[in-house]
Parts: C-alpha cells; sequence; structure tokens
C-alpha cells in the first residue's frame, strides 16, 4: 500500500514552506524511492517551476539535473550563488554552471532587491571555480557574450553588463 500511498498522497500531503523541505519530507517518508525519482515527481507536479526545484536536486547531489532545472525555469540568483560557492572547490563544474545560471537570471531581471554584491559575487565564483578546472578563459568568454549580448536589452542586462562590463571586455 506505500506505492498507492505515495502515487496518490505524496505530493500533497507533504507540502511544506519550501520546494527543498517537501523534497526531503518526501524522502524521508518513503525511503525506497530513488531520490531522482522523487525530484521526477516533484517537478511534474509543478510545471513551468522547474528552477524552484534547483535546491532539493542539488541536495540530493543530483548536480546534471539541478543545472537543467535552473536552467528550464527561473531560479533564485541568489541561491545558484551559493551552491557555486559551496560547491567551487568540490563539484567546480557544476559550480561553474550554478554561477553561470545566476548571471543568465540576472541578466533577464529576475532577483530581489539585486544589488552590485549580487552580481559581483556569482561571477566571482563561477571563475573560481573556472580557475580550478582549467577553464577560466572559456568562462570569462562566456560572461562577455552573456553581457555584450545587444539583443538582450532589458534592465537586468543593462545592469549586470554596467558592472561587470570592464572586468570583461564590455564597453
Amino acid at each position: 500500500m506505500a506505492e498507492e500511498a505515495y502515487e496518490r498522497f505524496a505530493v500533497v500531503a507533504n507540502q511544506r514552506s519550501s520546494y527543498l523541505a517537501t523534497f526531503r519530507a518526501i524522502t524521508g517518508k518513503y525511503p525506497r524511492r530513488q531520490p531522482a525519482a522523487v525530484l521526477g515527481d516533484l517537478v511534474a507536479s509543478t510545471p513551468g517551476q522547474e528552477g524552484r526545484w534547483f535546491a532539493a536536486a542539488k541536495d540530493a547531489k543530483l548536480y546534471d539535473a539541478a543545472i537543467a532545472l535552473a536552467g528550464r525555469s527561473p531560479c533564485d540568483p541568489r541561491t545558484l550563488t551559493r551552491a557555486a560557492r559551496d560547491c567551487a572547490q568540490t563539484e567546480p563544474a557544476f559550480a561553474v554552471e550554478a554561477g553561470m545560471l545566476a548571471l543568465h537570471w540576472l541578466v533577464q531581471g529576475h532577483g530581489y532587491e539585486v544589488t552590485a554584491t549580487d552580481v559581483w559575487a556569482a561571477y566571482s565564483h563561477a571563475m573560481q571555480a573556472a580557475e580550478r578546472i582549467g577553464c577560466g578563459d572559456a568562462v570569462g568568454e562566456r560572461v562577455h557574450q552573456l553581457t555584450a549580448d545587444e539583443v538582450a536589452e532589458t534592465v537586468g542586462h543593462r545592469f549586470v553588463a554596467g558592472i561587470l562590463g570592464r572586468e570583461v571586455g564590455v564597453s
């Protein structure tokens, strides 16, 4: 009956104050279920909000899934920046992508009361991780492209480009 209970009630009965807390509650109650399967079910239950499950995927060490989710729909740039900071030494490839996604969503205008410190943090953590794995130049070029893209001329783009412009060679 555990299977039926999971299928019918797990998502509804275990809603918590955050997506991560919901994921933890369900994986705690259903330990026989693989975390990746639980995550997939949760993502399917919230179409269009895939990025909100980023922290749950990171918590489960499903790094590729976390990056994919954060790329599909908006994810809080500060959450992505913290992930880049926390994983720069242990999972540098993941940290690079998390930092780049933080910059991407900042350019798109996402984030609450964003400051220059938020932009610099995302950039510096991504670059630190990139240097650790020997791809600093390539990541620097990706940042340059992100900030130089005149097609994406939004308030977020102008803000990020204004902060990082000199650093990445955008005038």
